[in-house]
């Protein structure tokens, strides 16, 4: 296969990459953290500036047609600088979900989005459901032409701030039923919304949600309100993508952080980089990376698998891999860096952090596992 990338595509890498080497180094990361919401606004006004906002939607919607691997090439460079501003969030989350809405929604949004005047957050996590996209509690039932929703959402990544929520929400069935489940448009600051904003491990934020008889229209339903399911799963499929790349991008530069140290930290008056024991292990470290990079690639490429099992499936054995590879990598870098990779005033320990949190995100490496092996079983039984 031609792993090359294109004129444009290198373009693209080329020119976020540069932006973010002159922006984002880590004490500039800290400063950002500090600001409402965690966050850089005007950071965020230079990547719809750069057209990354706009990159993964269709040009008739308002975006430039950018496909999986423009999102990989964004989503490694997000990772290598731990960039915070919510571009999971907004774009491949919300975006999402908005690439299968009407026309109208696209219309009213989408632009949005692109400009940078618009944020998202998709809130389908509950407290009991761990990684099951079906297991919701959330209601909405029908009143005339509208609807109210009620329930609680937990640890939504950027609900805190985001603009407008895209919310799951039963509208029949029982709690784990795979049909009745729908997705509606809330705006963030909609009558009997409330969010509390709070600090994640790795730097981002995430908000706890209550949603107390909040009534939309009929317009703010996206697709079947009781066949939301399909679009969700679709969705944290290309999310998973992303994800890999965004981990790939983190694993690399926290590579060339450990080995660079072993290069300068000296002991008994020598380098420590020149014990073979170390080498061997930053040789380990450099093994996993590309076994993550190559299942990156892997999880853009098939991220538009149109069987939904089968999809599924490969997502997962993306994110096995990308799971181990990152906890491998982060305790490597924290041990050869000793006492020092623990500290926050150090990025090691953050890129471990972020990793772990990447690792979580729509199911960890054993949940995945998990599911490679039951998607074997229906391959072997068929």
């Amino acid at each position: 296969m031609d792993f090359d990338l294109s004129e444009e595509q290198q373009l693209l890498k080329d020119s976020i990459g540069s932006f973010l080497a002159d922006t984002y180094d880590f004490e500039s990361r800290r400063k950002i953290a500090a600001q409402p919401g965690g966050y850089s606004r005007d950071v965020w006004a230079k990547f719809a500036e750069l057209g990354l906002l706009g990159l993964p939607f269709a040009e008739e919607d308002g975006g430039f047609g950018g496909g999986a691997v423009e999102t990989m090439l964004v989503a490694e460079s997000l990772g290598k600088y731990l960039v915070l501003e919510p571009y999971l969030a907004t774009v491949i989350l919300g975006g999402g979900v908005l690439k299968r809405a009407s026309a109208a929604q696209k219309a009213e949004h989408i632009p949005a989005i692109a400009d940078g005047s618009r944020t998202f957050a998709l809130a389908t996590t509950e407290r009991h459901s761990r990684y099951d996209l079906n297991d919701v509690t959330t209601t909405a039932k029908k009143d005339g032409d509208a609807y109210v929703l009620d329930g609680e959402k937990s640890v939504v990544v950027n609900g805190g701030t985001a603009d407008y929520l895209i919310v799951s929400a039963r509208t029949g069935g029982q709690r784990r039923d795979k049909a009745g489940i729908g997705l509606f448009i809330v705006k963030g600051d909609a009558p009997g919304v409330s969010r509390r904003d709070s600090v994640t491990q790795d730097g981002t934020h995430a908000a706890e949600v209550t949603l107390s008889g909040v009534k939309v229209g009929a317009d703010a339903v996206i697709g079947d309100p009781a066949g939301g399911l399909a679009i969700l799963e679709a969705v944290a499929d290309e999310a998973i993508a992303a994800l890999c790349a965004e981990a790939v991008g983190a694993m690399s530069e926290l590579t060339d952080v450990t080995v660079d140290y072993l290069k300068q930290r000296k002991q008994f008056g020598i380098n420590i980089g020149s014990f073979q024991s170390l080498q061997h292990r930053a040789a380990e470290m450099f093994v996993a990376l590309e076994q993550a990079r190559s299942m990156a690639m892997f999880a853009a490429m098939t991220a538009a698998t149109e069987n939904p099992v089968e999809r599924r499936a490969l997502a997962s054995a993306a994110k096995v891999q990308i799971g181990r590879s990152a906890k491998f990598i982060g305790q490597q870098a924290v041990q050869l860096h000793g006492g020092i990779g623990m500290t926050m005033e150090y990025k090691a320990g953050h890129y471990f952090k972020r990793l772990t949190m990447i690792d979580t995100l729509f199911g960890d490496a054993d949940h995945h596992l998990s599911a490679v092996a039951d998607y074997g079983k229906l391959v072997t039984a068929a």
